[in-house]
């Protein structure tokens, strides 16, 4: 990702987008996703309980698709 410039713009769009609903109210005061929706995406791509981390490639080929789209 760090030799991807092109896509931390996206990368930064995509937290946002991704991020819970009033997470500045809530610590850590921090932009993520919620742990169900990130739980839910990784059982969809890699299958099983979700509890697994994602591949930087994946990611990368998320970040891609999002900017392209």
């Amino acid at each position: 990702m760090a030799v991807r410039p092109a896509l931390w713009g996206t990368a930064v769009t995509q937290l946002f987008r991704l991020a819970t609903p009033g997470w500045w109210r809530r610590a850590p005061f921090l932009p993520l996703p919620s742990p169900d929706y990130l739980r839910f995406r990784l059982v969809t791509i890699y299958g099983g309980t979700g509890d697994v981390d994602p591949e930087v490639a994946d990611l990368i080929a998320y970040l891609e698709w999002c900017r392209a789209w």
